[in-house]
């Protein structure tokens, strides 16, 4: 059993950076690929960012690559999303998730789900 507890997430401006934070507890991360996804009001959750078990290979939509990184430090069994040159459409609830495999793959395909945190960009 693995619970996920996200923080990290409040209101900036454009352009500023957010780091959220997503601890597990209950077991190890080892041999789960890690990420996010994101769900803006009255839209699909859609796919943000994952890294795989190996702690190595990552993977990034292309609505956020090369201004997020995401990285993992396993002696603290936490995963890190670390958000740069934010944009207003980046406004979204922000689930960290967890899938026993070598992909975080589609929302379906997910075996746990942190709480949520709200991550919101505006002037």
């Amino acid at each position: 059993q693995v619970q996920l507890v996200e923080s990290g997430g409040g209101l900036v401006q454009p352009g500023d950076s957010l780091t959220l934070s997503c601890a597990g507890s209950g077991r190890t991360f080892g041999g789960f690929t890690m990420g996010w996804f994101r769900q803006a009001p009255g839209k699909e959750r859609e796919f943000v960012a994952h890294i795989v078990w190996d702690g190595v290979n990552t993977y990034y939509s292309d609505s956020v690559k090369g201004r997020f990184t995401i990285s993992k430090d396993n002696a603290k069994d936490t995963v890190y999303l670390q958000m740069n040159s934010l944009k207003p459409e980046d406004t979204a609830v922000y689930y960290c998730a967890a899938r026993l495999g070598y992909t975080l793959g589609t929302p379906g395909g997910v075996d746990y789900w942190g709480q949520g945190t709200q991550v919101t960009v505006s002037s």
